[in-house]
């Protein structure tokens, strides 16, 4: 798949997010469980996501994965338990689309620090996936993650 990388100037969005460290094999139950657990906080506070699920990778550890998962929302609110509030910082983002399974997307990443290094930025924070179909009922061929990288100039 060819990657068309833009930056794009980002406002910061108020979410609710678990985080939490876990093997890379064992990432799609800890995404479910927390998204559940972001889903029944929300409905006990009678609010519902404003946009699509994501995830906020800290570092690239395999066996160790230090991952943000959550939902934006529409304004902040109170967390609970393990759902905490944040703020998704806004700002500079190098963006590329991937459509495919998401054991593949070493592919959009590679894309995304080739671009930042042509242009001479770095990353400025963690790189967000943004899912924006449902791996529940899209064919995996077809999923569709938007990877979202903040970026300075580099020095």
């Amino acid at each position: 798949m060819a990657y068309v990388v833009t930056l794009e100037q980002r406002e910061s969005v108020p979410a609710l997010v678990v985080r939490t460290r876990t093997p890379v094999q064992n990432l799609p139950n800890v995404l479910g469980d927390a998204y559940g657990a972001i889903f029944a906080h929300l409905g006990s506070l009678g609010q519902s996501p404003s946009g699509p699920p994501f995830s906020a990778y800290y570092n690239d550890d395999m066996q160790d994965l230090d991952v943000e998962i959550g939902f934006p929302v529409a304004q902040p609110l109170p967390g609970a338990g393990e759902v905490r509030p944040t703020l998704v910082p806004g700002g500079a983002t190098a963006v590329c689309l991937h459509v495919g399974p998401y054991n593949k997307m070493g592919a959009a990443y590679a894309a995304l620090t080739a671009w930042m290094k042509e242009n001479r930025y770095e990353a400025a924070g963690p790189a967000y996936e943004i899912y924006l179909n449902d791996p529940g009922t899209t064919p995996h061929s077809q999923l569709e993650t938007q990877v979202a990288i903040p970026v300075r100039p580099a020095i």
